[in-house]
């Protein structure tokens, strides 16, 4: 069994043919779901989803979408992790190539990352060009709830000093293409223990059909880098899956 451990099934790509997304996973062994959010718009429709193949949701507000922050969004997320034990937060984090003014990024990271060390929460991180930046709000914040660096595509060193707060990494789609060797080394290289899988469907792939069953295809590029199994590594990224809900319950 296999989680896709990000997939935006609330796209209008997914969402619409939502069965048939989630049966094609399956038909490959993935059988777990987990979805974030990025805006605020976005919360009621993940709330609502019922397939039982989902085994979390991440609530929350990604730094593209920072300046839609308002003073009663805070309250509005601390309900929805008040009365939903299995949201983690997210999609949050810092992305300092966009254009969202960066102090506007790092207010609204740092106010959901108190929430959820509040509410004992993994979190699942957007991290583009920021990775210093954002252990040194999670040293600074004392977070210890853990959770899901996105589509990693850093060095090794970068991923080292996540893990050391208790991160696992996002090997996702960017695996699929040849050319990204920094992913290539991470998906090889890191510890097996500190590794999830995910697909960011429907997104990474615009040329392609982006769907969790693209998992398989990620699943086995890992397993020829580490030279094992696709039954060892689902076992092994079943076990990760497990540590980071501990952290939440």
């Amino acid at each position: 069994m296999f989680t896709d451990t990000h997939c935006h099934l609330i796209a209008p790509e997914l969402r619409f043919r939502l069965p048939e997304i989630v049966a094609q996973a399956a038909a490959v062994g993935v059988t777990g779901l987990l979805v974030p959010s990025a805006s605020i718009g976005d919360w009621d429709a993940i709330l609502q989803l019922r397939q039982p193949e989902i085994r979390a949701v991440a609530i929350g507000v990604h730094p593209w979408f920072a300046d839609e922050w308002r003073q009663e969004t805070e309250g509005s997320l601390k309900q929805i992790l008040q009365q939903n034990t299995n949201a983690w937060v997210g999609e949050i984090g810092l992305d300092f190539l966009h254009d969202t003014p960066r102090e506007t990024q790092v207010s609204v990271f740092r106010l959901q990352l108190q929430l959820a060390q509040q509410f004992s929460r993994p979190i699942i991180v957007h991290n583009v060009k920021a990775s210093a930046a954002l252990a040194d709000i999670i040293r600074a914040e004392k977070f210890t709830c853990g959770g899901i660096i996105h589509a990693f595509s850093g060095s090794l060193e970068e991923a080292r000093v996540f893990i050391r707060h208790s991160f696992k990494i996002g090997i996702g789609s960017l695996l699929l293409n040849p050319r990204a060797k920094k992913v290539h080394i991470a998906a090889q290289s890191l510890p097996l223990n500190s590794i999830v899988l995910e697909t960011d469907s429907p997104y990474m792939q615009p040329e392609n059909r982006n769907t969790p069953a693209n998992i398989r295809q990620i699943a086995e590029i890992v397993a020829d880098l580490r030279g094992i199994s696709v039954q060892d590594l689902a076992a092994v990224c079943e076990e990760n899956w497990c540590d980071l809900v501990a952290k939440s319950s």
